[in-house]
């Protein structure tokens, strides 16, 4: 596994202590600590962490509002450290985007699989992020060229296909992505007077 800098919030010193020690076994880099929510929250905005460890129960500010406000303001996996198995909190957890639930006591092994499991999550999730995206600027293309096709068409006084085959060929010979040409076409008939 690679070596990690990671946030650890726990109001107990020892519990802490403890997950500082089996991370820095573990070859993590510890670049904070907190004793409650708020430290955390504070913490992870000036270290930006790669992975954060959050006690679930801790005093002024609890782990699952600091996972919420953490996240609201970074994308990076959260493990929430636990000594309860209530499951309305790990239903809760799931729902803010926390990647992994880890109940005390904590030993080497069930960190470790913790830790790589929130890993593994959020690379799952940052990829479906990356693959929405794809297809939104796909879509988001696709209607540029019909309403660049729909300007050819008025102004060359062509049909559909013979329109799309000029995008081409113009996308062809100035070796600019389809999608620009359209982009260009589209934004100077908008510039010409009367056009909407």
């Amino acid at each position: 596994m690679e070596s990690l800098r990671l946030l650890i919030a726990d109001d107990e010193e020892v519990v802490r202590k403890t997950l500082v020690g089996i991370c820095e076994s573990l070859g993590h880099q510890i670049v904070g600590q907190a004793a409650n929510g708020q430290e955390a929250v504070e913490l992870a905005a000036l270290t930006g962490p790669d992975l954060v460890l959050l006690d679930i129960r801790m005093p002024v500010l609890g782990g699952l509002d600091a996972a919420k406000a953490i996240l609201e303001k970074a994308t990076v996996p959260i493990v929430i450290v636990t000594g309860h198995t209530d499951h309305a909190l790990i239903t809760d957890a799931a729902r803010l985007g926390v990647f992994s639930y880890l109940v005390k006591p904590i030993t080497p092994d069930r960190l470790l699989a913790a830790i790589a499991t929130a890993q593994a999550r959020f690379s799952d999730m940052q990829d479906l992020r990356g693959e929405v995206g794809d297809l939104k600027q796909s879509l988001d293309d696709r209607k540029l060229v019909e309403r660049a096709k729909g300007v050819i068409m008025r102004d060359m006084k062509v049909g559909e296909q013979e329109a799309y085959r000029w995008l081409k060929r113009t996308s062809s010979q100035s070796n600019r992505k389809i999608a620009d040409v359209a982009r260009s076409i589209v934004a100077l008939d908008t510039r010409r007077p009367g056009t909407s």
